[in-house]
């Protein structure tokens, strides 16, 4: 595999971004990865984004991270959502243009509020086949919108997360339409210290199996 630091236009800003591609296997499915907060120090850099794109390559899959605008070398600054939500969506259209990557197979995960800036975007966007979800911040966001979207989706939490109870996210993953697949993971919190390569090998296996 080869890895390449890419930038990539916003509207009018220049985001920064690592796309790994697999060497001599024609076109191969991609993958976006989506951080945490950027208020609360997430980037690309995170360790839950880092196991999961070195996992995903692994797999010979192209996983993509970026840094959301005003993170690392990203230009622009925070914009509450509606920003990272346009950078989601510029993403998609980037990896959509690699030429390595066979743009009908793109899936799209987020962590936290990376998934909460990234999936009303992904589950609208045609070119986005299946979505993952790390500990999806409820109290933060509403994830209303995924109770309409028929695309696969796998919902991934720890017992542990001080964010969301066990039962609260029982709940919400049970009202979500089929295909859907869901997991709490025994011991983990929000951070997922010590379970990366856990969640990292369970979102790739969903997606090797989905983008086949």
């Amino acid at each position: 595999m080869k890895e390449v630091r890419v930038t990539f236009h916003s509207g009018n800003l220049s985001l920064e971004g690592i796309l790994s591609i697999p060497e001599d296997s024609g076109l191969s499915p991609a993958v976006i990865i989506c951080h945490p907060h950027p208020l609360f120090g997430g980037s690309m850099d995170n360790n839950v984004v880092n196991s999961l794109f070195e996992t995903l390559a692994r797999a010979s899959l192209s996983p993509f991270k970026f840094n959301f605008r005003g993170v690392g070398k990203s230009e622009g600054k925070f914009d509450q959502g509606k920003g990272e939500q346009e950078d989601v969506a510029a993403a998609i259209s980037f990896i959509s243009s690699v030429k390595e990557v066979d743009s009908s197979r793109i899936g799209l995960v987020g962590y936290s509020a990376g998934a909460g800036f990234s999936l009303p975007v992904g589950c609208k966007d045609d070119r986005i086949k299946a979505l993952a979800v790390i500990s999806p911040p409820l109290s933060m966001f509403d994830f209303a919108f995924l109770k309409t979207c028929l695309k696969p989706k796998l919902v991934l939490s720890g017992t542990k997360d001080n964010f969301m109870p066990s039962k609260q996210f029982l709940e919400f993953c049970q009202s979500l339409p089929n295909p859907r697949e869901h997991e709490s993971i025994e011991g983990a919190d929000h951070f997922w210290w010590g379970y990366e390569l856990t969640i990292a090998a369970k979102v790739t296996a969903f997606f090797t199996r989905v983008l086949k």
